[in-house]
C-alpha cells in the first residue's frame, strides 16, 4: 500500500511530505528535478525542510 502524503509543500525543486509508516509520523524530501536521485526519510518535518533548503541538484 502506498503511504497517503500530506502537509506537502515545496522548497525549490524539492518537496517535503508527511506521511504516516508503521503508525509513526515520517517526513520525506525528494528532489522533483529530472535525472536527480535525491529523496531521504526523516523523523522530524525540521530535519527534511532544513535537507530540502540545502540540497543542490546534481543534474
Amino acid at each position: 500500500m502506498n503511504p497517503r502524503f500530506r502537509n506537502v509543500r515545496r522548497f525549490g525543486p524539492v518537496q517535503v511530505a508527511s506521511f504516516l509508516a508503521r503508525g509513526r509520523n515520517r517526513h520525506l524530501a525528494a528532489c522533483t528535478a529530472p535525472h536527480c536521485d535525491f529523496s531521504a526519510e526523516y523523523d522530524s518535518r525540521t530535519a527534511a525542510e532544513l535537507a530540502a533548503r540545502t540540497h543542490r541538484c546534481k543534474a
